[in-house]
């Protein structure tokens, strides 16, 4: 790929070190030598030799009003905690660890510094919502429905609803649901759109993905991605906590992405 001229905190991106992954491990090894020197020396290098990395990730943040240099800057502190908490043994790539950090970092400073903010009383009733929930998972021995907690909380459900929505970051179409170090896959590659001289094909794949799907599998996706539902909106209509969709969720795209 090809970056034209353009420069994010007075570096010019098109002239961005590329390491390889055996660069990437000896630079590694040597940080974690016995020369300090040497240690420092690879630390830098092994900055200066990812920062595409972190260009590419940015550019997924691209639609925003945002400031490219100050993303840029993020995504970098993001790219240096990755370089110092990655751990060899575990046998994976290092970009593979450093893009899900990086976004992290980003959608920690987008969330700190977004204008829309919760009211103080939204968010307490939120956090009342949460511990009412665990105090009737102890007492019912199961998860409680939206209007169970209400109840106890003797508040609408609409308004429940609402706090804990308020509380909850949005899962984007470009959410990265898997990554095997090269180009990650996100919930809209899940999602055709039924063009092309193969796609018969993969709708024929796709169907049956599904039908392997549990029918609480199928509801939710249908709901998520059909309906456009938000988690918390499909954990309502169907009665179980926004945590449990979450985790069905991503648990059946897992599996729909590894049969196809």
């Amino acid at each position: 790929m090809q970056y034209s001229k353009v420069e994010l905190c007075g570096v010019n991106t098109s002239r961005l070190r590329v390491m390889t992954e055996e660069e990437k491990m000896e630079c590694l090894r040597t940080m974690h030598g016995d020369d300090p020197e040497a240690a420092k020396r690879a630390r830098q290098e092994m900055v200066e030799g990812n920062l595409r990395l972190v260009l590419s990730v940015i550019q997924r943040f691209s639609g925003r009003s945002d400031n490219p240099d100050d993303l840029f800057q993020v995504g970098c502190i993001g790219l240096m905690k990755a370089i110092d908490h990655f751990d060899m043994n575990q046998g994976v790539r290092f970009s593979t660890y450093g893009v899900p950090m990086i976004i992290g970092e980003i959608r920690r400073y987008l969330r700190d510094n977004n204008s829309v903010r919760v009211s103080r009383s939204l968010r307490d009733l939120a956090y009342k919502a949460m511990q009412m929930k665990e105090k009737l998972t102890r007492e019912m021995d199961r998860e409680p429905t939206v209007e169970e907690i209400a109840k106890g909380l003797s508040q609408p459900v609409e308004t429940v609803v609402t706090a804990l929505e308020a509380i909850v970051e949005p899962v984007s179409l470009y959410e990265p649901v898997y990554n095997d170090g090269g180009e990650p896959i996100y919930v809209l590659d899940q999602l055709g759109d039924g063009t092309g001289d193969g796609d018969w094909l993969d709708e024929i794949a796709l169907k049956q993905a599904v039908q392997a799907l549990s029918q609480r599998e199928k509801k939710i996706l249908s709901l998520r991605f059909m309906e456009g539902r938000t988690q918390m909106e499909v954990a309502s209509a169907i009665g179980i906590s926004q945590a449990q969709v979450s985790r069905l969720e991503k648990a059946a795209l897992t599996r729909i992405k590894a049969a196809l």
